[in-house]
This record gives structure tokens, C-alpha cells and sequence, in this order.
């Protein structure tokens, strides 16, 4: 049974502004280097690694596979949220941040440094793999703690702007991916942007591992984390000591409704950013250029839109804004992709944009909200399990499930179908979470 508490306010941080300043930025630009590194896969996967790594079969089945590299993934993000939140909630938020940062880098430079099928055969997509799952493992142990540095240093009453710096990360992440493979496609022939080009995006993963250290030298440990020190080391005497066991025994419940409500979201976000990319390049026979320029310009506008509505949430509350954003992306899933079946630039941009605009509304105040629902002494392990469960049954396979789905009804109405399953499962387990916040 699930006994934990819809919501437990976090307090206020006692540190001086400048500082918190500083840590928010730290934890803004740990995330949004973190996620580029995370996406330049994604527009690879659509792009490239299909012929370079699985030559075999057909071209969809190259994209099949490469899709499913790219939801590996996403399959190991949970083990990345399990052990840093374990460690995470009874070490420190910090060094979780660091060491994910340094397996992101490390993988993220591998990968551009690794030798395709060509060249040493079966072993070069085992490898590729190899790396996406250590990718998989960074990113899932990055988020919780950007996280909480971020929310557990926010002053009273700005949780949801706090917490909305991590979340820009995203887009970010998105803006600066696109515009490197962009950028290496327009200064290089279409023969050498598939020769080597394309390793230039995941070689700037070397800049990740500066960051850490600077993480490591100059942001201190939260003061949330600090208080709860004390109680902690009073647990480590005691059963409860495990805050992965806490969850499991008694908060599990609160985890998956977490999970249920973000799902929709991180699996919309996958299929405009990297399905869409497929699927209009490969099937519509829309310019690469063109659609990575539409892509890079609509996440821009999320830069404005995600601490807009993190803001309000501060004022109005989390759920009423968070159930907002689902409502619209089950409402607009038909209308995307009859847009986007068009083959129009105009108006592939006009339907990217307004979903661009829902997952905003509920991506803003995403993170205080999943740090609400978990006292300090579990909170990094919960909150990111409910954030990469959605992440796996959303996000990983959306890609996948997509060029599946258009292959087995040839008609994108079945991937807007989709979208809107989730939906509804976002709004059930929104209205769960609420029914618990008035209750308690």
C-alpha cells in the first residue's frame, strides 16, 4: 500500500542569493550539456548510424535498429536513477551530478570516436550499444540530481522557477544538437557528413567533463541534504536505512502514478525531435536541413515557454498546470499529424509548434512537482524513478514504436492514436495525484 504524501513542501534554503545563483546555473548548464550529448544520438539515429552500423536489410530496417540502440538507452536510464538516488539520498546530491556528467562525457566521446560496421564488423554496433547504455545509465542519475540542486536551494514560493533551470536543459540540449549536425551539414558534402562529419557533435562531449569538475570544486551540497544528514545517519542503524527500499515498500504507488502522468510527455517530446525527423525525410522526402532548422527554431520557443508556466505554477499550483499541458497534447495529436502529412515546412512548423507549446506547460513545473511528492531522504531516489519509468514506457520507445506503426497501418493517424493512449493515462494518474493532494 502507498502511504506517502501527495506533497511535502521543501523549505527554505538558508543560503545567500549569489550563491544560490551560482548553483542554479551549474545545475541549468549540467543539464542542458548532459541532454545535448543525450540527443545528438537521437538525430544520428535518424540520420546515419542505420547505414554505418546495421548495413543488413532494408531502410526502414536500418532505422529499426538504430532505433532501437537508441531506446536501449533508455531502458538502462533506470538503473542510472536507481543508484544515484540510492547514493544520491544517502551520500549527496553532488557527487551523483559529477560521476553522471563523467560517464556522459567519456560515452558521448566514444561514440564519436568508434569505428563503423565496415571496419570491424559485428563488434562496432555491439560497442555502439555498449555506449548508448552507459549514456543511458548518465542521463538517469543526472536528473534527479540536477534536480534538487536546483529546487532544495530555491527560496520560498519559487520551487517551480527553480526547478524550471534544469528543465531548459532540454531544449537547450535540442537547440545546440541541431545546430551542430546543422552546422556539419553545411559545410560538408553529403558523402562527408556520412564519412565523419557526423562525429563532430558527439566529440564536443569532451566539454562535459569540464563542467564536473567545476561542479566537484566550486557548488557546494544542498541545504536540504544537510539538514537531513542527522536523520540519515540514524538510519543507516536500521532497516529503513535504504531509501530504494522505502520507496518499494511503501511509496511504489506514488512513483508509478509519477510515472503514468510524465509519459505522454517524454514520448511526444521523442517523436517530434527524432520520429519526425524520420519520417519526414524518409517518407515525405522533406529536406534534412529544413526539417533539423524547423525543429531547432520551435525548441527555442521553449525556452520562454517552460519557466512561463513553471512560474504560474508557483502561484495557481502544480497539477492545475501540469494537467493543462496533457489535456492540450491529447487534444492535438489528430491535428500534428494532419499537418505534418502535408509535406509543407509552414505548416509542419505550425503543428510542431503548438505541441511544443502543451509540452512546455507540463514540462515547466515538472520538477517541483516530482519533488514534492518525497521527503529529502528519498527524494532523489523517487523522484527519478517516476521520471525514468516515464522516460522508458514513453520516451525510449516512442521512435520505435512509431516507424512500427506506420509501417504496419501506413498512416500517421495510428501514431496520433498513440499520443492520445497516453494521454489519457497522464490525465488518470494526474487526477489520482490530486485526489490524494486534497485528501491529505
Amino acid at each position: 500500500m502507498d502511504t506517502a504524501p501527495s506533497a511535502h513542501p521543501l523549505t527554505t534554503a538558508p543560503a545567500p542569493a549569489g550563491h544560490r545563483r551560482r548553483v542554479a546555473t551549474a545545475a541549468a548548464l549540467a543539464s542542458a550539456v548532459e541532454w545535448y550529448d543525450y540527443f545528438v544520438f537521437g538525430i544520428a539515429a535518424a540520420l546515419v548510424l542505420g547505414d554505418l552500423y546495421f548495413p543488413a536489410g532494408s531502410a526502414s530496417a536500418g532505422v529499426l535498429a538504430s532505433f532501437a540502440t537508441f531506446a536501449v538507452g533508455f531502458l538502462a536510464r533506470p538503473l542510472g536513477g536507481i543508484v544515484a538516488g540510492h547514493l544520491g539520498d544517502k551520500r549527496g546530491r553532488k557527487p551523483m551530478l559529477v560521476l553522471a556528467l563523467t560517464l556522459m562525457g567519456l560515452a558521448t566521446t566514444g561514440i564519436g570516436l568508434l569505428p563503423t560496421y565496415d571496419t570491424i564488423g559485428v563488434a562496432a554496433p555491439i560497442l555502439l550499444v555498449t555506449l548508448r547504455v552507459v549514456q543511458g545509465v548518465a542521463v538517469g542519475a543526472q536528473w534527479g540530481g540536477a534536480m534538487l540542486l536546483a529546487t532544495e536551494y530555491a527560496p520560498e514560493g519559487k520551487r517551480g522557477v527553480y526547478g524550471s533551470v534544469v528543465q531548459l536543459g532540454v531544449p537547450i540540449g535540442v537547440v545546440t544538437a541541431n545546430t551542430v549536425f546543422l552546422l556539419a551539414g553545411a559545410f560538408t558534402s553529403d558523402a562527408a557528413f556520412a564519412s565523419w562529419a557526423w562525429r563532430v557533435p558527439f566529440l564536443v562531449g569532451l566539454l562535459v567533463l569540464a563542467l564536473a569538475w567545476y561542479i566537484h570544486a566550486r557548488v557546494e551540497e544542498t541545504p536540504e541534504f544537510r539538514q537531513a544528514e542527522q536523520e540519515l545517519a540514524q538510519q543507516e542503524k536500521t532497516e529503513s536505512a535504504s531509501p530504494l527500499r522505502t520507496i518499494l515498500r511503501h511509496h511504489l504507488g506514488t512513483v508509478l502514478l509519477a510515472g503514468g502522468s510524465f509519459a505522454v510527455n517524454t514520448a511526444t517530446f521523442y517523436i517530434l525531435i527524432t520520429g519526425v525527423l524520420d519520417y519526414t525525410t524518409r517518407e515525405l522526402h522533406m529536406n534534412r536541413g529544413a526539417v533539423l532548422t524547423v525543429s531547432l527554431c520551435v525548441s527555442l520557443t521553449q525556452l520562454a515557454l517552460i519557466p512561463a508556466s513553471a512560474a504560474l505554477s508557483d502561484r495557481v499550483g502544480r497539477i492545475r498546470i501540469y494537467a493543462l499541458g496533457a489535456v492540450g497534447i491529447a487534444v492535438w495529436a489528430v491535428p500534428l499529424f494532419l499537418l505534418i502529412d502535408t509535406g509543407s515546412l509552414l505548416w509542419l512548423a505550425v503543428g510542431t509548434f503548438v505541441a511544443s507549446c502543451f509540452l512546455s506547460i507540463m514540462y515547466g513545473p515538472q520538477a517541483a512537482l516530482f519533488a514534492e511528492l518525497f521527503t529529502p531522504e528519498m527524494r532523489y531516489t523517487g523522484a527519478s524513478l517516476g521520471y525514468q519509468i516515464a522516460a522508458v514506457a514513453g520516451g525510449g520507445l516512442a521512435p520505435f514504436v512509431m516507424v512500427l506503426l506506420l509501417e504496419a497501418s501506413g498512416t500517421s493517424m495510428s501514431v496520433a492514436g498513440y499520443i492520445t493512449g497516453l494521454s489519457v493515462i497522464a490525465l488518470l494518474s494526474i487526477k489520482v495525484l490530486a485526489s490524494r493532494a486534497r485528501s491529505r
